[in-house]
């Protein structure tokens, strides 16, 4: 199913609604009113409503959220019901910390690949996953395999996302300092963390 004419500010918050129902899930409690999530993520509850009526009914006025029905209808939303593999492209230090970070588990997500084109690394493996040249790109679609997480050199990320739009993925998680303009429409989030944190000394 597919769902337009939504704001991306409000499906940018989805996940972080998820990750509260799903800890909520692990305290045991049966619901909570948007009030009480508002003050647990910082938002505001006329925000929470109107984020979650673009998909429909969610909750019962004067009672709340069902934390378990809630968070299965999240899933389903973004897709997340189900296992979503990735390939990751670039084994090196931040690569490398990304596969084990284990954050990706509780949103079902799996990189299930890492490809990298240097030969001393090719054939190593960080934690589970062996290291596999990059002229392996090709094979995604066939493991079916959609999503990208990007962290290569600027001036090699541009040439990499056109093979990785070749071979059928989707979505890229863009980590090269540099803006991506693929030739084929495909959903780029660019996520640069030296310039995100060079913004935080204006407000020191």
């Amino acid at each position: 199913m597919k769902y337009r004419k939504i704001p991306d500010e409000t499906i940018r918050r989805l996940p972080m609604y998820l990750r509260a129902f799903s800890l909520l899930r692990t305290e045991a409690t049966e619901t909570i009113s948007s009030r009480q999530l508002a003050q647990r993520l910082g938002l505001n509850s006329p925000q929470i409503r109107k984020d979650l009526s673009y998909f429909g009914a969610f909750g019962t006025r004067g009672v709340g959220y069902p934390v378990e029905a809630t968070a299965r209808r999240i899933r389903q939303i973004l897709k997340l019901n189900k296992v979503q593999k990735a390939v990751l492209i670039g084994a090196g230090r931040l690569g490398t910390a990304l596969v084990a970070y284990p954050g990706f588990s509780s949103f079902n997500l799996d990189i299930a690949a890492v490809l990298d084109n240097d030969p001393k690394k090719i054939g190593k493996k960080i934690g589970p996953i062996k290291i596999e040249n990059t002229d392996r790109i090709s094979t995604l679609k066939k493991r079916d395999i959609r999503l990208a997480i990007l962290a290569v050199p600027a001036e090699a990320a541009q040439k990499t996302t056109e093979n990785l739009v070749k071979a059928g993925i989707r979505g890229i998680l863009n980590l090269s300092p540099c803006h991506l303009k693929p030739a084929r429409p495909v959903k780029i989030i660019d996520i640069d963390l030296a310039s995100q944190l060079g913004i935080l000394p204006y407000y020191m």
